[in-house]
């Protein structure tokens, strides 16, 4: 993630959301963005409207929700950060997928950039051991 833009959580799970809606879909509705996260559809416009402050998305009220290339670069890096997450969980640990998922949704958050620039070194090595 930049440095400059600090994202809470909820708000990085909204744009990885809205990558993963907009990459099946072509574009996110505040509907499909309230399924998927599991939430109330009036709570997705007040985090939309920040996501559309920040110029991550592009958003009007009752239309398509899509990225910009801001926010994709972003939603793009804390999927792949997901993803890292995951494969070791369920590869070097042996976790079954829901766990790993559910585990990789929480820790994806937590890691700054550069512990897990080491810690994908770190995988690395073992995946050439």
């Amino acid at each position: 993630m930049t440095k400059e833009l600090a994202l809470s959580e909820s708000l990085e799970d909204y744009l990885e959301t809205i990558l993963e809606l907009q990459t099946t879909n072509t574009v996110a509705r505040s509907k499909d963005i309230a399924e998927k996260l599991d939430i109330k559809r009036g709570s997705v416009t007040g985090m939309l409207k920040k996501l559309a402050a920040q110029e991550l998305i592009n958003y009007e009220p009752y239309g398509y929700v899509t990225l910009t290339p801001k926010g994709e670069k972003i939603a793009k890096e804390i999927e792949g950060r997901h993803i890292v997450f995951k494969d070791f969980l369920q590869t070097h640990i042996g976790v079954d997928e829901e766990t790993a998922d559910q585990t990789a949704c929480r820790i994806e958050h937590a890691m700054d950039a550069a512990t897990f620039k080491k810690f994908k070194a770190f995988i690395n090595g073992l995946d050439k051991a």
